[in-house]
């Protein structure tokens, strides 16, 4: 090994022939001279290419070939903060995946900067444990209705579902939606009472509810021979009967692999079927490109392979080779040579396949069929900001580059519908208000400049032509002496009142078939009439006849005159007129909305007007400027609050309300034109 060349590295060995007897040493081992017979062990060869064996050849194995294992694919499902990801980490710590002096932030798989900041999950996230020789590959997903779509789409690459159920809240909206679709496609959940610790906890409670849930969504007699588990995700412990004792998850690890049956495509793994995967989430790398995800139902796939990509009508869209195959290991992805059909992979390569398409191999022509996700409800129009601050604060405001984004995201996002309108405007449809503030919110930290309008629904036509609206289901706790004004405000709302039971503890629950556009909004009323006590849910329930006519917004609005910066002392006077919405100093132009007035009609006002000196003594003092603080508007509170002749413009820096003409006397045209 002389001229700096180093020692050749270790390789591995597989035989192609199947004789294995006789015995024998590596070709070249070291202390051997015998160079006939078969391999005693894998050490290393002078070439480091081959082994001559009894009855065959040796070559060198592909580096980093997977150990074949015992898999199940699985996907945590439940309502939004009952624990689902918290429920993963401890999974994570006790499987190994993660080593004891090794750092791991809480929920650490909401890596997403908005899903820490407001606690949720909304992207749904892959990740695999090993156990006793099983690997479990585990789906942490969404809780929000609005972001069903990621659930739908992640049930078809799983064959069974840990439906989680907090023991005091007990089963919610959400958990009725993800269990509805998880029983549709004959998966058999392991139903898991989490939060057991709390004080107070109802586990008998909690069960009979989750036992008439199941008789009402229709499940078969396999699916109703559910195993329960009572858990406390944050401690780390699940138990089969409460009286057990309460050390570790191993229960739970124990159930997935008995109750979740091993991957049917692991059937047709191997070169000698065809590959087929369908993909599922589509995520962009800023090394490896565009990533897809999925579950390769038939053969296999190597890197390096020619694939093809089929649409879902069975046309060609594109053919090219795989540059990396991700493997889901703990928190990691992991580069693998080779992975088999039932396993869950993540494929770089490909510049133009997306969600719902079929990789596959060349002489495959038929795609796999996708399962149809849920229409959208609700739409807004996003357009250019074309206010006098525009490019000041973003760097991106050009309709080009917006609509560009908006298509990137309906690609990777199977729930919104992205709509050109035309001069700049763009109508992007979605589950709920959640999902487009998201979007939206997103696209504000990376730059973007945007005018959006109020959201509105999207209504169908019937059979007999009539006009079909979307109704959700609306599940409210409540303390006991607010439930006569909830039931008030959502009955002007047009409403309907299903349930009313107590649930202990001095609160009520209501359940309302209410119209999704007399929703809109309601929040932050019902936040201010239950003084921050209550707790709102909804769920799509079904589209039905048009429910007529809805009161608006009852206040009108105080709009500048003028441009410039907010004057402390003008801003005192016009404290009188409502409640504002602007501190001094910020920056103001003619049009803009800078409070709430306190009646009915708009008003125009002028927020510049500074204090005029002179120079005549007086014997009275000034006095002293104390404004009442302003609390300010989160981007869903913006976008729910304006009516259909106001915007809202976004900015990285600011959330500005405004009309939409900004113009006094364009105004009352408009207002005259739709009279």
């Amino acid at each position: 090994m002389g001229g700096g060349r180093g020692r050749a590295a270790p390789a591995q060995f597989v035989k192609e022939s199947l004789d294995f007897s006789g015995p024998g040493r590596v070709w070249g081992a070291p202390g051997s001279n015998d160079r006939k017979g078969g391999i005693e062990d894998a050490g290393r060869s002078r070439a480091g290419l081959f082994a001559v064996a009894k009855g065959g050849v040796y070559k060198r194995a592909l580096p980093n070939a997977p150990v074949p294992m015992d898999i199940r694919n699985i996907a945590i499902i439940a309502h939004v903060d009952h624990g689902k990801t918290t429920l993963v980490d401890q999974l994570l710590k006790q499987s190994g995946s993660v080593r004891d002096n090794q750092h791991m932030d809480e929920r650490a798989m909401d890596s997403n900067d908005l899903e820490r900041e407001r606690g949720i999950t909304i992207l749904a996230k892959c990740t695999s444990v090993e156990w006793e020789g099983h690997r479990i590959n585990i789906v942490d997903t969404p809780g929000h209705a609005d972001f069903g779509g990621e659930v739908e789409r992640i049930l078809s690459m799983v064959d069974g579902v840990v439906l989680l159920v907090d023991a005091a809240e007990s089963v919610m909206p959400q958990t009725k939606f993800v269990l509805s679709k998880a029983l549709k496609l004959g998966l058999k959940p392991i139903v898991v009472i989490n939060k057991i610790d709390r004080q107070d906890a109802q586990p008998e409670e909690t069960l009979e509810s989750i036992y008439d849930l199941f008789l009402a969504l229709e499940a078969n007699d396999y699916q109703l021979d559910f195993h329960v588990l009572y858990a406390s995700g944050r401690n780390g412990w699940a138990v089969a009967d409460l009286k057990d004792d309460r050390k570790d998850l191993s229960p739970l690890f124990a159930r997935i692999v008995a109750d979740i049956p091993t991957p049917k495509a692991a059937e047709k793994a191997g070169d000698a079927f065809p590959f087929t995967m369908l993909v599922t989430t589509l995520e962009a790398d800023p090394y490896l490109g565009r990533i897809l995800t999925g579950r390769i139902e038939t053969g296999a796939i190597n890197v390096n392979r020619v694939i093809k990509a089929l649409g879902a009508d069975g046309k060609e869209i594109e053919r090219t080779r795989v540059t990396k195959l991700l493997a889901f290991r703990g928190l990691a992805r992991v580069p693998v040579s080779r992975v088999e059909a039932g396993d869950l992979v993540a494929i770089a390569g490909l510049p133009q396949a997306t969600v719902a398409d079929t990789l596959c191999d060349v002489n495959v022509e038929e795609p796999i069929a996708a399962i149809p996700i849920d229409p959208p409800t609700l739409a807004i129009t996003l357009a250019v900001n074309d206010s006098p601050l525009a490019g000041r604060e973003g760097d991106k405001v050009q309709s080009r580059v917006i609509r560009d984004r908006l298509l990137r995201e309906a690609e990777g996002n199977v729930a919104i519908k992205v709509h050109e309108t035309g001069e700049g405007a763009y109508e992007v449809s979605g589950r709920g208000e959640l999902q487009l503030g998201v979007l939206i919110e997103q696209m504000r930290r990376e730059g973007f400049e945007l005018s959006i309008s109020r959201p509105r629904v999207i209504f169908q036509t019937g059979e007999n032509g009539e006009r079909l609206e979307p109704i959700e289901e609306v599940t409210i706790d409540v303390d006991d002496p607010y439930a006569g004004v909830v039931i008030e405000k959502i009955s002007l709302r047009k409403g309907e009142l299903q349930d009313m039971r107590p649930t202990g503890a001095g609160k009520t629950r209501l359940v309302f078939f209410a119209p999704s556009r007399g929703l809109i909004g309601y929040h932050g009323e019902f936040l201010t009439d239950t003084r921050g006590t209550g707790v709102i849910n909804r769920m799509f329930h079904s589209y039905a006849p048009y429910k007529g006519t809805l009161e608006g917004r009852r206040e009108g609005v105080l709009v500048a005159t003028g441009d410039g910066e907010a004057v402390a002392y003008a801003l005192w006077y016009l404290e009188e007129r409502g409640k504002l919405f602007v501190t001094p100093g910020t920056k103001i132009y003619q049009g803009m909305i800078i409070g709430e007035h306190s009646r009915d009609n708009d008003l125009d006002v002028n927020p510049l007007k500074a204090k005029q000196l002179t120079n005549i003594r007086t014997t009275s003092k000034d006095e002293a400027v104390k404004l009442t603080p302003v609390t300010p508007m989160t981007l869903e509170q913006a976008i729910a609050y304006i009516e259909d002749d106001e915007l809202v413009e976004v900015t990285p820096q600011s959330i500005r309300l405004r009309k939409r003409a900004l113009l006094p006397h364009l105004r009352k045209r408009a207002k005259a034109d739709a009279e």
